[in-house]
Formats: C-alpha cells, sequence, structure tokens
C-alpha cells in the first residue's frame, strides 16, 4: 500500500523532513529540560530523594497510555497538524508548570508536588499528541526509499535538541534561583510554540492550510475508539510489531542506568571515565543508526541488506553485546569494555532506527484509517518498556546484588536477562517479517507460548 493515503497529496522530500526532525527537536528540548534539569535541582538543591523525580518521570511515560486514542484521532481528523501543534502547546505548558513545581517544593513541598503531578501529566499527554502525530505524518507522506533516512534524521536532530536546550539552559540557569528557572522555562516553552508552529504552517500542503480544518464534525466516542483497537489488535502483523517493540525497547532502556555503575564498581572507573563510556555508546548509536539510513536509502537500497533485516540482526547484534557485558563483569579489568559497549551502541542504533522505518511501513497497512491507532498504540508499547526500563533495571540490580551477595554476578543475571530480551525481540522481527511475506511461522515451543499469551 501506498504511504501517502490523503487523496492528492504529495509526497515529502528532504525539506519536509527536515521540518519534522526540527519539531521532534523542540519536543525533545521541553522534555530534556524536564528529565534532566529538573531531576538534578530536585535532588540537589531541593535535597529530596531520587525517587520523588524518579517516580515523576514514570508518571509521565504512564501517561503516554492515551496514545492510542490520540492516534486514533489523528485518524479521524485525518490530518495531523492540528494534533502535533496542540500536543506541543500543552507540553509547553505543562513544562513551564513543572518548573513552577520545582520551584515551589522549596517553600511548600505538598502543594509543589501536587502540581508537579499535573505537570508530568500534561507533559505526558503532550509528548503523546505530538510523537503520535508525527510518526504517522511520516508513515502517510514519507516514500519508501527515504524512511531509512528520514527516520534517522528527525532523531538524530531530536538528540541534537535534547543537547543544545541542555547547554543553553544550563549556562542562563547559572546562578540558580527559582526565579530564574521559570523565567527560562516560560521562554523555552514559548520559543518552542514558535518554532513548531512555522515548521507545521502548510506542511500537510495547500488544502490543508488552517490547522484548524479538517477535523470532524463532533467528537468519536469512546466506543468508536475501543472498536477501532480491536480491530487493529486483530491484525496479527500489528500485534506481534506490539511485542517485539515492548520487549526490544524495554531491554533497551534497562541497561541506562544500570552501565555507568557497573564500569564504575567492576571495572574501577572515575566518573569522568564512565561520562567518556557512556559518550562513546550514544557516538556509536548515531553510527549505527547512519548505517541503517544508508541501507535504506533508494540507490544503494538493498544492497546493504533491508531495513527490516537490520531489526532482526540489530537484535541479535545487542544480544550477543550483551552476552560479552555479563562474561566481562566475571572477568573484569581484563575485558575489552570500550569495544563491547560501542558495539552494543552501533547495534542498538541499527535496530532502533530499523525499528521506525518498519513502523512507519506497517502502519499504513491492514485496514484504511488506522495509521494513527496502530501507531499510538506502538507508542504506548514503547512508552510502558521506557517506564519499567528505568525502574526495572538498578531493581533488578540491586535484587541481585542482595540474593548473590556481590556486584559481579548481579551485573552478569542482569545482563543476562537483557540478552534474552533482545533475543526475544529478534524472534518477533522474523514474525512480523514471515507475516509480511505471507509465509507460514515456524513451529515451536516459544511460538506457540507467544501465541497463548497473545489470545
Amino acid at each position: 500500500m501506498s504511504p501517502v493515503m490523503v487523496e492528492g497529496a504529495v509526497p515529502f522530500g528532504i525539506w519536509q523532513v527536515l521540518r519534522l526532525g526540527l519539531v521532534q527537536a523542540c519536543l525533545g528540548a521541553v522534555v530534556v529540560l524536564t528529565t534532566s534539569t529538573l531531576n538534578r535541582i530536585m535532588v540537589v538543591e531541593l535535597a529530596l530523594p531520587a525517587l520523588v523525580p524518579g517516580l515523576l518521570v514514570g508518571w509521565h511515560y504512564v501517561v503516554q497510555l492515551v496514545r492510542p486514542r490520540m492516534g486514533f484521532g489523528a485518524d479521524r481528523g485525518r490530518r495531523c497538524t492540528p494534533w502535533m501543534l496542540g500536543g506541543t502547546v500543552v507540553l509547553a505548558v505543562g513544562g513551564v508548570l513543572a518548573a513552577l513545581a520545582t520551584a515551589w517544593m522549596a517553600q511548600d513541598w505538598v502543594a509543589g508536588l501536587a502540581l508537579a503531578v499535573l505537570a508530568f501529566s500534561l507533559i505526558g499527554v503532550g509528548v503523546s499528541a505530538s510523537g503520535t502525530s508525527l510518526l504517522v505524518l511520516m508513515a502517510k507522506r514519507v516514500p519508501d526509499g527515504l524512511r531509512a533516512p528520514a527516520a534517522t534524521a528527525v532523531w538524530m536532530m531530536m538528540i541534537f535538541g535534547f543537547a543544545v536546550t541542555a547547554v543553553t539552559v544550563g549556562r542562563l540557569i547559572d546562578p540558580y534561583s527559582p526565579e530564574r528557572l521559570v523565567a527560562v522555562s516560560a521562554g523555552l516553552g514559548a520559543v518552542v510554540i514558535l518554532i513548531v508552529t512555522l515548521c507545521l504552517w502548510r506542511l500537510e500542503g495547500a488544502a490543508s492550510a488552517g490547522l484548524g480544518r479538517g477535523l470532524p464534525a463532533r467528537r468519536p466516542g469512546w466506543n468508536a475508539f475501543l472498536v477501532a483497537l480491536r480491530e487493529v489488535w486483530s491484525e496479527p502483523q500489528a500485534r506481534v510489531f506490539t511485542v517485539f517493540v515492548f520487549f526490544s525497547m524495554l531491554a533497551y532502556s534497562t541497561q541506562d542506568l544500570v552501565l555507568e555503575p557497573f564500569a564504575g564498581e567492576v571495572f574501577g572507573m572515575s566518573p569522568g571515565q564512565t561520562t567518556q563510556l557512556s559518550g562513546l555508546q550514544h557516538a556509536s548509536v548515531l553510527a549505527g543508526m547512519l548505517w541503517v539510513a544508508l541501507a535504506g536509502w533508494g540507490p544503494v537500497r538493498g544492497r546493504l541488506g533491508s531495513v527490516t533485516r537490520w531489526m532482526v540482526w540489530g537484535c541479535l547484534g545487542s544480544a550477543l553485546a550483551m552476552v560479552g557485558l555479563a562474561w566481562g563483569s566475571l572477568h573484569g579489568p581484563d575485558w575489552p569494555l570500550r569495544a563491547n559497549v560501542a558495539a552494543l551502541g552501533f547495534a542498538n542504533g541499527t535496530f532502533s532506527i530499523a525499528a521506525i522505518a518498519t513502523m512507519m511501513r506497517l502502519s499504513t497497512q491492514g485496514r484504511q484509517g488506522r495509521e494513527g491507532t496502530r501507531m499510538g498504540l506502538w507508542g504506548a508499547a514503547q512508552a510502558v518498556a521506557f517506564g519499567l526500563g528505568g525502574v526495572g533495571g538498578t531493581a533488578l540490580s540491586d535484587l541481585a546484588r542482595w540474593v548473590l551477595g556481590a556486584a559481579q554476578p548481579a551485573y552478569t543475571s542482569v545482563f543476562a536477562l537483557e540478552g534474552c530480551m533482545f533475543v526475544l525481540s529478534a524472534l518477533c522481527a522474523l514474525w512480523v517479517i514471515r507475516l509480511g511475506a505471507g509465509q507460514p511461522v515456524p513451529r515451536g515451543r516459544l511460538i506457540s507460548e507467544l501465541e497463548r499469551v497473545q489470545t
């Protein structure tokens, strides 16, 4: 099925993709302020338990379970830019309220925390509306030969937004004061709304220039949404891909809070060295993304392997790298940790971009008019996985340490579990490929068990 689902719509080129990338960068700018800067202020300046910002960030992932409903709204409206702009406004307001709540906690902890819960709820809703609609628009309008490069460009611009915001806001809030924090957050929100409005202007074509036009006359009820969700879940490919997204993102996110403490405890690295190790991993992730973008680019497409195959190989490579970390945790400083982490980052980058490109393609397959609902379902699976992974990695490490009585075997058990999740993700990816090709799925104990769980 063609990715261009709107009659008379023109496929996007690199200019439109870059505009969407700038929107994604703006979304990332607000999110990174709340998940890093405010996290640091709560723990250091306000001397609150680290659990407080951790639970708030986890809550914003829980709220993202509304993604399927947001995607359904985009399906019924047939246009994505109103949802993207509205979501950005909600996200920006949530970011300002989060900063205000953080400042208020210094005076009234209970009232500040209550406002923070509201703020992070708005952040979750805003990210859901904007991020889901952005992916739906890319799925509908980006040509097949440009999907992997487009996904890479958009996600690299998001990372760029993380970096620029962290550096800029860090300089503007020094010397720190609650008033300065709120002022900087409000300024960032205003700039983000302005940039996103300019980027979305006439993005869907002259026929849809008015951002309010094209919405349904009356709001569809929850019954209609539940029917749409059941229809999407009944599609074998969409259902299996949901399982793939959950397990792959759970394995991907679980390592984030474990890798640096592991390098410090087992390999004796200093804080500066572990930060450099994390930087090496992120650079390798970008290298993996660029590789898949090249593999999926029109002129060389197929010569370096298909994008869907790199989704499988990326998961298997990540599993192998996790086995290496598990082995290295038992052998300590003699293990080539930097090379292992670089391999892990490259494999993570390949499977993540391949998965996004595949997601864009699969969202346009199946029953027409359900692209947003499919994308929302997969976005919700990713959000739940990220929320569980952020807490689960450290919790599993602490539990294994308590049971086994030492750091090395505890890290080994956690990395081994992540490796198993990546293997399961690779099997699900293969299953998705076979379903797409109309091939029979090989019977086996694992496949049978997965089918039993799904039904």
